[in-house]
């Protein structure tokens, strides 16, 4: 490739034979993937033409040779051109992570580059290496996600309360404020907690509530309840039950004389706040009234 042909290209200044031979070159991708992440770049205000004229008064004073203006525009296109890939270099290699994040009341599909599939619940997010993934599959996640991983090299989901490692499977992972849920639709997952591992099955299940183990029901569906609408809870506080509720309806739950660390085993809609509120507050004996986005739910005289 001629040396100019970047500048030229940059400038539009190509001829078409030119423009051909570029384009063919192995470099070329490289910089159009350059250009095109510029967009996400703001660069400083700089007049040009105030710099020119200081710089022909100094050469005046100085009695030198003046530089002729069309040739310094040049001259300052082409390394504006240069400094412009240099700045996108630093960016398009440091570069490379990808979060989606999902609010409340919202979910969200991602297809990975290897084609694994997550589904996200709301209020929840992950974070991965876009530019590495060939060569690590880890992502991280905060809240819940459900996945169906690709067959390839180790995956593995990194969370704060411990990581799945698997080779090509479909699970369920949630990760909330204390409560760890591991749940395995197809092939099999290990799970790394509090430095112990445990291998889980199709159909079996991994659940641990404030640090501490407990027996977890296994996955009676094809893929887990959230996914089909509803919110489904075993022995678990009803602090976690609220937090689900304010999630999946986007609303701000407040309690009053309510026992909030009293176990709650049931199941609730996704798409019917009455309904989901009469799920929750009648196995308990509790009460509740409805104000736009806010609950109240409170015990029963």
């Amino acid at each position: 490739m001629q040396e100019n042909y970047l500048a030229k290209w940059l400038n539009n200044e190509l001829s078409e034979e030119e423009r051909k031979l570029f384009e063919q070159s192995e470099e070329f991708a490289s910089y159009q993937r350059l250009i095109e992440a510029s967009g996400k770049l703001s660069a400083p205000e700089f007049d040009v033409e105030k710099a020119l004229a200081d710089l022909q008064q100094r050469k005046e004073n100085a009695g030198g040779r003046v530089v002729p203006l069309n040739s310094f525009r040049k001259f300052i296109r082409v390394a504006a051109a240069v400094a412009a890939i240099a700045v996108l270099s630093v960016y398009f290699l440091s570069s490379g992570d990808i979060t989606v994040h999902t609010e409340f009341a919202e979910r969200s599909e991602v297809v990975l580059p290897d084609n694994s599939e997550i589904i996200l619940n709301a209020g929840s997010e992950i974070t991965y290496s876009e530019k590495n993934w060939d060569k690590e599959r880890t992502l991280n996640l905060k809240g819940e996600a459900f996945f169906k991983v690709a067959k390839g090299e180790k995956f593995q989901v990194a969370t704060e309360a411990g990581i799945v490692t698997v080779l090509g499977t479909q699970f369920n992972v949630e990760n909330r404020n204390g409560y760890f849920e591991v749940s395995c639709f197809e092939g099999l997952v290990s799970v790394n907690y509090q430095g112990e591992e445990t291998q889980l099955a199709a159909g079996d299940a991994f659940l641990a509530i404030r640090g501490e183990i407990i027996p977890a029901d296994s996955p009676t569906e094809v893929v887990p309840a959230w996914m089909l609408d509803e919110s489904s809870f075993k022995s678990t506080p009803l602090v976690y039950v609220l937090g689900e509720l304010e999630r999946q309806f986007d609303l701000e739950v407040t309690t009053q004389n309510v026992d909030l660390d009293q176990l709650y085993t049931g199941s609730f809609s996704n798409t019917n706040l009455n309904l989901a509120l009469e799920s929750i507050s009648a196995p308990s004996n509790l009460a509740y009234t409805i104000e736009g986005k806010q609950v109240l739910i409170y015990a029963k005289d």
